[in-house]
Parts: structure tokens; C-alpha cells; sequence
């Protein structure tokens, strides 16, 4: 460590603020898709474009795939990179100063670094959500080696990201896929066979329209004590709203709670405040937060057919539902989810193949990810030569 150097990172990087949405500025707001999505922090999490911006906003808000985008107002000290749009207000880019000094790559990983993210979220303050202010991240030292042993060190871990990249990519090829074809046969109704079923009312001969709640079981959260959660894997695992996008988590508490709020590898988990997640968890067995809620079908067969049909339904909910400061799904809105389901099991058995492939993919992804983290901050230390 003889040859790092050490400063804080506002000595060496350049911040620049992301688009703030008021009343000045929200005719930038576009009600058509453009080629700037809005970069809020759960559609960089989850990959998805749905909310569009008009391209003659300023270019200072516009981030290119090389930007380095930190997260800074609620889920504090996410660092994202690849991604084309308009940065939100919730966050702000980081650019070296000089190149020469510290690599675009190497910063990335630094900003990612377990002991960064955790001065960060030390340094934010806020009463309703935590918040980052410019000075306070400028005031974090960051450590640094030679520009060549920045170099090596980046590409190791980047060796690891490709791979995950990769797992990304057939994610979300098989989510497509999965919707496709749960559009194709139970909501346009060209199954096989159609051509021979009678079909009554939108409803065809054999099927039936079904509550959500008559063919799942559905865990809502339990209010544990956030001031005893942490990150030292002391307790039990537990799922809050900012996990589901990756399926596992990372966060502990020391609380006992019954087994009932348990959520078990396979769930289909729910987030219930602003975005409205939906996902199969991974990880562990967890405890299950206020706020989020589990479905587990009563026929295991149906798992992949529940997982896409509950999309439209909730994301209606996340469109419609406007709360004080967030929209909140509410056991009155999952109670009234109602499905059209087969008498035939056979049709459920695509969806349910895709669904464990699916499962299969977000296990090994998630396997990647820890083997990438705990490498992490060895290399970031020095702890490893390179």
C-alpha cells in the first residue's frame, strides 16, 4: 500500500447534478417513448425504460454508456455505468479530473467498494429518506495505486461483470419470451387449440375466471425495527423493498420474527411502496418487511403462469394508486386481482419451464455477484497484489 495514494475523491472527480422534475422544468416530460429514458434508480436496477424525456433538454443531464451515475437521495451509493438517458434528480454523475491520474474504471470499482458505500450512507442525512449532498461525498477519502495497477485491477473485476452482463442478457430473453407468449395464449387467446374451443363472454369452454387470492397464498410484511438491521450478516437475513430488483439480499436484523414472514428461494416477491417490484427471490431464507408481500401458488404448476399474469394488474395499480408522497398497494387492491386460468394443466407447462430456467440463471447470477463483491475490497486494499 506504500505506492496508494490517499485524498478526498472531490479532489480528483467532477460531479454533475441529474434533471429535477417541478413545474419549470416538467415540459421536458415526454408522453411518448424517445431515445432518453429518465435513469430513476429502481429502472436502472431493473433495466426497464418507462418514463421518456424530450431530446432538446440540456446536455448536462444527458448521461453516455462511460458515465459513472451515484445514486444519491434514498438508496444511497449505487454506482451504475452503461447507461444511455437522462440522469434523475436522485442522482448525479462522477468524472475523473484527469485520466491520467485515476482511470474511469478503476473509479467505478472504488465507488462501489463496500467502505465507500458505507461512509457515504454514514455522511447522508435526511428525516424522511436519506440524502447526499455534494460536499459530503466530496468529503470521502479514496485511495488509489499506480494508473497501471488501476488497470489491472479493473480488469479483473471486470472479468466478472462481463459474465454477469451475460446472465442479464438471458434474463431478460427469457422475460420476454415468458410475456410473449402468456400475451399470445392467455390474454389474446390463441392457445393451442383455439380454433376448436367455444368461447362465451371473452371467457373460453373450460376455463374460469379466478381471484388471485383463491390460488395463492399471500405473506404480507412484518414491521421490524429498521434500527436493527445491518449489513455484518448478524441475524437473519431480511428482504426489504430496495432487494427485490435482485432477488437476494444483503442486509440482516437482529429482530426474531414468526416463521410465517419467512420467504423461502422460488417465492414470487412484491414491493408495495412507489415502484411496485415484481420478482423470484434467490437468496436465502429471509424475513419478509412491511411493505412487500410474497405469493406462493397452491399448485407449484402455476408458478410461472402467476408470475406473468400478476404484471398487468399491478403495474396498473403503480400507474393509478397516488399516495401523500408514494403510491401503495394494499391488500384491498391484490384481493380484487382477477385472473383467467385453463382447466388444462398442459398450458401452464411453457411458463412454468421458462420460470426455472429463470431461477436457475438469477442463482448463478447472484453467485457471480457475491464472488465479485468479496474480491472486491481485497483488491481495493492492496490485501491482493496484482
Amino acid at each position: 500500500m506504500n505506492e496508494w495514494r490517499k485524498c478526498p475523491i472531490g479532489n480528483v472527480v467532477t460531479l454533475r447534478q441529474g434533471f429535477a422534475i417541478n413545474a419549470k422544468s416538467k415540459h421536458y416530460m415526454s408522453d411518448t417513448p424517445t431515445r432518453l429514458p429518465l435513469l430513476r434508480i429502481a429502472d436502472m436496477k431493473s433495466g426497464k425504460k418507462e418514463i421518456f424525456v424530450k431530446e432538446d433538454i440540456p446536455q448536462r443531464f444527458i448521461a453516455s454508456n462511460e458515465d459513472i451515475i451515484y445514486t444519491r437521495t434514498g438508496n444511497v451509493g449505487l454506482v451504475f455505468r452503461n447507461k444511455y438517458g437522462v440522469v434523475h434528480n436522485n442522482c448525479f454523475t462522477v468524472t475523473p479530473q484527469d485520466e491520467r491520474e485515476i482511470s474511469r474504471d478503476f473509479l467505478y470499482y472504488a465507488l462501489k467498494d463496500k467502505n465507500f458505500y458505507d461512509k457515504a450512507n454514514a455522511l447522508a442525512r435526511g428525516a424522511a429518506q436519506p440524502d447526499l449532498p455534494h460536499s459530503s461525498f466530496c468529503s470521502i477519502e479514496l485511495s488509489f495505486p499506480s494508473l497501471s495497477k488501476q488497470h489491472r485491477i479493473a480488469t479483473i473485476l471486470s472479468r466478472y461483470d462481463s459474465l454477469i452482463d451475460n446472465y442479464q442478457k438471458q434474463i431478460k430473453l427469457l422475460e420476454e419470451a415468458a410475456q410473449r407468449l402468456y400475451k399470445e395464449w392467455f390474454v389474446n387467446l390463441r392457445f393451442p387449440g383455439h380454433e376448436n374451443t367455444k368461447i362465451v363472454d371473452g371467457v373460453p369452454e373450460g376455463w374460469e375466471k379466478k381471484k388471485l387470492i383463491s390460488l395463492v397464498d399471500v405473506q404480507y410484511g412484518y414491521a421490524f425495527d429498521g434500527h436493527l438491521f445491518n449489513d455484518k450478516g448478524e441475524g437473519m437475513p431480511i428482504l426489504r423493498i430496495r432487494n427485490i430488483p435482485d432477488g437476494y439480499t444483503k442486509d440482516y436484523t437482529a429482530e426474531q420474527a414468526s416463521s410465517d414472514y419467512i420467504v423461502h428461494k422460488g417465492d414470487i416477491v412484491v414491493g408495495m411502496d412507489g415502484i411496485f417490484h415484481i420478482n423470484t427471490w434467490s437468496g436465502d431464507d429471509a424475513y419478509l418487511v412491511q411493505r412487500a408481500c410474497s405469493f406462493r401458488p397452491h399448485n407449484e404448476k402455476l408458478k410461472g403462469f402467476i408470475f406473468q399474469a400478476i404484471v398487468e394488474p399491478i403495474k396498473f395499480f403503480e400507474k393509478t394508486l397516488v399516495g401523500a408522497t408514494v403510491a401503495h398497494l394494499g391488500k384491498k387492491h391484490i384481493d380484487s386481482i382477477e385472473l383467467l386460468v385453463p382447466s388444462k394443466e398442459r398450458l401452464f407447462a411453457p411458463l412454468q419451464k421458462m420460470y426455472k430456467q429463470r431461477m436457475t440463471l438469477l442463482f448463478q447470477l447472484r453467485l457471480l455477484a457475491e464472488s465479485r463483491d468479496r474480491l472486491l475490497p481485497k483488491l481495493l486494499s492492496g490485501e491482493i497484489e496484482v
